[in-house]
């Protein structure tokens, strides 16, 4: 039986037990860069759910309800799973609306938006526990940054590496990750950007739950224990959406300032905390252009192409700022011909 058949069914018997002998109406929401698809099904009371199509040979449902159930506890808000079907993949949740945090950004209701994504991301590094999620260890970090040259630079640009140019790209990224692992270690979300935080009206929150309105945080599932740095420069590093760079140190400074009142483990120093922040924005653009060109090339998914240039600027802007990584800069010029000007240094 095809899935949405199959989704259909498992619907009419969960739905069917609060609303008999009628129909609701099911249009698909939104798609992300997984196997995962999400529909939005009309109540006949006028309210709405959304349920999540994972393929179990594809997609795990357990990852998501464990971190549901650690970041609902955190006190952040999160979607409410009404009813699952392990076996085939299906979860029925609570809606968080339609509008994502890109959607709404703009330069009047950035500082109040980023002001509560900063306030729920504390909260859940606050709850951290060891031992809990998956560790993102070097091993993960390493197959990300692997992503660049196998699907970026290869697929993508049809660039061969040499051997001089390999063993620079090693060396940098050891350099990355050896300041990656030596931060301080909290729950990391892994996406926590403008397309999966949600503008939530006060309508559509429940009052049996403790937490803030404002963002509804999905697509979860992959979090994992890692470097303190990741979620905020994953929201204001964003490959939607960029910001001057004096209204980004403007709102890292304010989580910065923020996470210190709480009393968690970031740099005392800002100064070191953005260069820890930038080094970690480093590991997580190349991951993230490997992953375009992957989502391109693989899943014939070409939008991403479009954000590219976005993740790009971000990488050659810390690439250009710290000598360490002023290599990788250099071959960056060299997969995309440009040419580079040349003066005095001292």
């Amino acid at each position: 039986m095809p899935r949405t058949a199959l989704l259909r069914d498992w619907l009419d018997g969960v739905l069917s037990r609060q609303h008999p002998n009628q129909e609701f109406q099911l249009e698909p929401a939104s798609a992300d860069a997984s196997f995962r698809r999400y529909f939005r099904v009309s109540l006949p009371d006028g309210n709405s759910r959304i349920v999540m199509d994972a393929p179990p040979e594809f997609e795990d449902c357990r990852p998501f309800l464990q971190v549901a159930s650690l970041f609902a506890a955190a006190g952040v808000h999160v979607p409410v799973v009404y009813d699952k079907d392990l076996d085939h993949g299906f979860l029925l949740l609570s809606d968080l609306g339609r509008t994502t945090y890109l959607d709404a950004l703009d330069h009047t209701t950035a500082p109040k938006l980023y002001h509560d994504a900063n306030v729920a991301l504390v909260r859940i590094q606050l709850a951290s526990r060891r031992d809990i999620l998956p560790g993102y260890d070097r091993a993960l970090l390493e197959r990300e940054l692997n992503l660049f040259p196998e699907w970026y630079v290869v697929r993508h640009l049809g660039a061969v590496l040499g051997e001089d140019q390999r063993v620079m790209l090693r060396s940098v990224f050891d350099t990355l990750l050896a300041n990656n692992l030596a931060q301080a270690q909290v729950f990391v979300h892994r996406d926590f950007h403008s397309r999966n935080l949600m503008v939530c009206d006060r309508d559509g929150a429940s009052v049996a739950h403790n937490y803030r309105l404002n963002p509804g945080i999905i697509d979860f599932q992959d979090a994992v224990f890692g470097p303190i740095t990741y979620d905020a420069v994953s929201l204001y590093r964003d490959a939607y959406i960029q910001w001057e760079e004096a209204e980004e140190l403007d709102f890292v400074i304010r989580y910065w300032e923020m996470a210190r009142q709480a009393s968690l483990p970031v740099q005392a120093d800002f100064h070191d905390f953005y260069r820890d922040y930038e080094w970690m924005g480093a590991q997580r653009q190349l991951k993230v252009l490997g992953i375009f060109a992957r989502l391109c090339h693989r899943d014939g998914k070409e939008d991403y192409l479009h954000d590219m240039p976005r993740v790009m600027s971000y990488l050659r802007r810390t690439c250009e700022r710290y000598r360490e990584l002023r290599p990788l800069a250099r071959l960056l010029d060299q997969l995309e011909n440009r040419q580079v000007e040349t003066g005095f240094t001292f």
